[in-house]
Order: C-alpha cells, then sequence, then structure tokens
C-alpha cells in the first residue's frame, strides 16, 4: 500500500509582489531519441549509455515552444483597513484621543487593496485558461498577463476548493496560443519534467526536475494524488503547469513542502480534466455522495480487526438515511473496492464517490467480520452545506484511578448528554478522565469522548463497559467506536501497563 504522508507544515505558493514585462520566442522542440509517449525514456540494448544518450541535451525549444501559453494571474481584492475594523482605545472606552483619531482619518479612504500574483495556463483559443482555485478566490478583479505582454480582464467561470481547480476567461479573439493537456496516469518517479511559472512576480520562469513520487496524499489538503516533484517552486508558481517531454501538460503546480527544499507538488492533470467540463458548464462541481465517515486503517486496527493488510477505508458511521444505510453497509466495514477499482485510502473513495454521478449504481467490495462481501450502492449527490464538520468536545477532568485501559469512564447523564449535544435521554458511557502515560492516551482518546463499542460490543451502562473489559489483559488490542462532536471514529491500541 502507498502510505499517506501527513504534510504537517504546506505553503499555498500564491506570493504579493510586483511583476515585470517578458517575452519569449515561438520555435520548434525536437524530442530526443528513445523517448516514450509518457516522458520515459526505457533503456535499449546498451543499457545505460542509451538512457544517458536519449537525455535532453536543453529544455529551450521546449520551455519556448510551451511558454506563450502560460500566463501570469494578478488579483485585487478589497480588504478593511484597520481603521475600519475599530482602534483599540487606550485610556478606556472615552479615550480622549478618538475625536482627534476620527477627525484625522475623515474623508481618507475606509478600505485597502490587496494584490497577490499567481499563475495558470491556456487550453484552448476561446480563452478558458486553467489555475488553483486559491489564486483567485474572494478576488474582486483579476487581470491575465501573456508574455508578449498583452493584458485582460479575466472573468472567473468556476471554482472547486475541494480539488484546488478553477477556470477563468479572457476574451482574446482566437489568436491566442494553447498548451496540450497529457495523461498525468503514464509518469513515474524518474521522468523529467519542465515547471513554467510566476515565482515572486518574476515571469515565465523555467525550472526543471524529474517526478520524485506519484500518488502522494496531503492530509487537510486538496483532495487529489499528488505529483512530487524536485523542480523548483516557489511562491507565485500556484495554478502554472508541469510539463512531460512531449510539451504536454501532466500537473498544475500547488503546493510546496515548506519545511524543506526541493519537495513540490502538483495536481494531476487527469482530475483538472474531469473537473473542467462540469466548472465551465455550471461553475461547480457535482460530487457523489456514499454517506459515511471514513477512516485510515493504522496497524493497531488492522490487528484488532484481524485484517490482513492496512489497505481500504474503515466505516466508523454511517449517517442515517443515506445511500451507505440503504445499501446495508455498516460500522466496522472495510471498503477494499469501489467500482472495480481497489481501494488503498479513504483519500482512494473519496475521490472515486465524488467522480460517481448521482443515481448511478455502483459494485462496492467490503471486509466485514473478515470475509469479503460485494454489495452495491446508489450514489447520491453530495451537498456540502449539509455536511457536518468535526470538531472536538472538551470534558471536564474526573478523578478516580484509572483502569487497565487508562481510563476513567462514567455514566452520561441528562445534564451531560446536553452539553456533549446527546439527547436528554441518551444512553451511554462517556471517557471522564484519561491517563496521560497510558496507551490510550497515545492512541489519543480524549475526556469527552462518548464510548459507543468496545471491541465490537455496544456499551450503553458502566455494566456494559465493566463486562467488555473484564477479561481484557496486558497485550491484548482494543478497538473503541467513539462520538466525538457530531463525527464518530475508530481507535485501536495495544495494552500496557
Amino acid at each position: 500500500m502507498k502510505r499517506a504522508i501527513a504534510i504537517l507544515v504546506v505553503a499555498m505558493m500564491f506570493c504579493a509582489v510586483g511583476s515585470s514585462d517578458a517575452s519569449v520566442r515561438v520555435a520548434s522542440w525536437a524530442k530526443p531519441e528513445g523517448i516514450q509517449a509518457g516522458g520515459s525514456a526505457r533503456p535499449g540494448k546498451d543499457g545505460g549509455k542509451a538512457w544517458f544518450d536519449s537525455r535532453p541535451a536543453s529544455f529551450a525549444d521546449l520551455a519556448e515552444e510551451v511558454g506563450s501559453a502560460v500566463v501570469n494571474i494578478s488579483t485585487t481584492k478589497k480588504a478593511m483597513s484597520p481603521r475600519m475594523r475599530g482602534r483599540s482605545p487606550r485610556f478606556g472606552p472615552r479615550d480622549p484621543f478618538d475625536d482627534f483619531f476620527d477627525k484625522f482619518f475623515e474623508g481618507m479612504p475606509r478600505q485597502r487593496q490587496q494584490h497577490s500574483l499567481g499563475s495558470g495556463f491556456i487550453v484552448s483559443k476561446d480563452g478558458t485558461i486553467l489555475t488553483n482555485s486559491h489564486v483567485v478566490s474572494q478576488s474582486d478583479e483579476v487581470q491575465v498577463e501573456l508574455s508578449d505582454g498583452r493584458k485582460f480582464k479575466a472573468e472567473v467561470v468556476g471554482m472547486d476548493e475541494r480539488t484546488d481547480i478553477a477556470v477563468i476567461k479572457i476574451k482574446g479573439n482566437g489568436e491566442l496560443p494553447t498548451v496540450r493537456l497529457g495523461n498525468s496516469e503514464k509518469m513515474r518517479p524518474g521522468d523529467w519534467i519542465m515547471a513554467i511559472g510566476n515565482p515572486f512576480g518574476l515571469e515565465q520562469t523555467v525550472t526543471v526536475g524529474v517526478v520524485s513520487a506519484i500518488g502522494r496524499i496531503m492530509h487537510g489538503g486538496p483532495l487529489a494524488r499528488f505529483i512530487q516533484t524536485d523542480a523548483a517552486i516557489n511562491p507565485g508558481n500556484s495554478g502554472g503547469p508541469m510539463f512531460n517531454l512531449q510539451g504536454e501538460v501532466i500537473g498544475i503546480n500547488t503546493m510546496i513542502y515548506a519545511g524543506g527544499q526541493g519537495i513540490g507538488f502538483a495536481i494531476p492533470i487527469n482530475l483538472a480534466k474531469n473537473v473542467m467540463p462540469q466548472l465551465l458548464k455550471s461553475g461547480k462541481v457535482e460530487r457523489g455522495w456514499l454517506g459515511v465517515y471514513i477512516q485510515a486503517i493504522t496497524p493497531e486496527l488492522a490487528k484488532a480487526f484481524k485484517l490482513k493488510t492496512e489497505d481500504g477505508a474503515l466505516i466508523a458511521e454511517v449517517y442515517q438515511g443515506s445511500p451507505a444505510s440503504k445499501a446495508g453497509l455498516k460500522s466496522g466495514d472495510v471498503i477494499v473496492e469501489f467500482n472495480g477499482k481497489k481501494v488503498e485510502s479513504p483519500t482512494d473513495l473519496s475521490i472515486a464517490v465524488g467522480n460517481t454521478k448521482a443515481g448511478v449504481a455502483t459494485k462496492v467490495k467490503v471486509v466485514r467480520g473478515g470475509k469479503k462481501m460485494d454489495m452495491e450502492v446508489t450514489i447520491g449527490e453530495y451537498d456540502q452545506d449539509a455536511v457536518a464538520v468535526g470538531k472536538d468536545v472538551p470534558g471536564a477532568p474526573g478523578r478516580g484511578k484509572a483502569d487497565l485501559l487508562g481510563l476513567v469512564v462514567k455514566q452520561i447523564t441528562p445534564m451531560e448528554a446536553t452539553k456533549l449535544d446527546l439527547p436528554a435521554d441518551y444512553k451511554g458511557v462517556v471517557v471522564q478522565r484519561v491517563d496521560p502515560h497510558s496507551a490510550s492516551a497515545r492512541s489519543e482518546v480524549r475526556s469527552g469522548d462518548v464510548l459507543l463499542e468496545l471491541n465490537g460490543k455496544k456499551i450503553q451502562t458502566l455494566a456494559d463497559y465493566n463486562a467488555a473489559t473484564k477479561d481484557v489483559k496486558e497485550g491484548d488490542y482494543i478497538r473503541m467506536l467513539i462520538k466525538r462532536g457530531p463525527a464518530s471514529i475508530y481507535l485501536a491500541f495495544k495494552v500496557t501497563k
């Protein structure tokens, strides 16, 4: 399984600096012999020598051929000035300087403009441009500058924040250079790539490198499996193209890893090719909805569920009345295939479901109780406004000695149920305190968590909890289903003293 990497500090590459004029000539690009359709050079009979001979001596011709279709995007948005937001009185509510400052600022502009820069590329003669959503979001004005110095006001046709893809449009009377879109699935680690963009306002900056990895997942980032590269990418490159050796765009440069050098990420162009038609048609992306809360499978959860691998998406909660509920999916099921494609992670499932149209009956393969099952679910329509966002529910620390699991639990009272956003007559057990040195603490069990299940047994009373933990001993694996805010999640850990 390709493991997801948790990028804790990821910077969106878009900056607020000035720009300068630049132009490039259009020239032909001669593809070196031995280069395959995906941009790879396969070693022939001569092995390493054949690969060495097939390397491009220069990227200059390629840059000149495709660079004219790469554009600089500058945005302007109005922001409240510090005075508009209010000045905190220094000498109490009747600050004698208030009148002075009111008269001093009288007649002065109460708004200031914020300017930002990004990149994009023209994909059709009618002026359609692909870029990142974060480059143009919340902007009052968008201006596009071509490599020959021509400037156009751009219209934001549509944005999709979940994939960080946007489509904007300019009127160029058909006299516009365009790029060709390639197939990002053909790219492999080690393939040559070239990036062109507008870092720090330095337009038409060309950098080269290789595909460092594919299928990277950014937790908390856009919903995509990113292409990682070592090509120099900086603030202002956001929305710019990543080219293969055929001059085809195979990615949209989007992120950099702020904690290191030579680590950049691009959205695969195949994802953009799926999103763009919807943005052009309606300005938004219609997504499928399954109606489950899913999570990754940790080694501890794999052992607790007796799974052979950590592949798949674990269902922690099935929403009432959802397509998943109607199809018979249950919490504890592990989805390993969706519509005939392997599911290696929750991101895989989210992308696959999102790309499925509402109303489509889809085959799903799940693992339940160690056995594989084939099921069919009719996908619903995703309504972003109706989706709850998880939040932590703090609980008051309690007294008493923690048990072998490292927990102090108690029966939920009607008053506590109300504080936890539960019905007043809710029957359940809540974690009152967690021993900070216990395995449960290391697995992020928190005070305020409501216990729903323990090793598959429902927990509604303290008697249920005591019965479920009575025979637990050191070295056993514990699997918990807990409710935290509006979401339910599984946690698992090995019992230690």
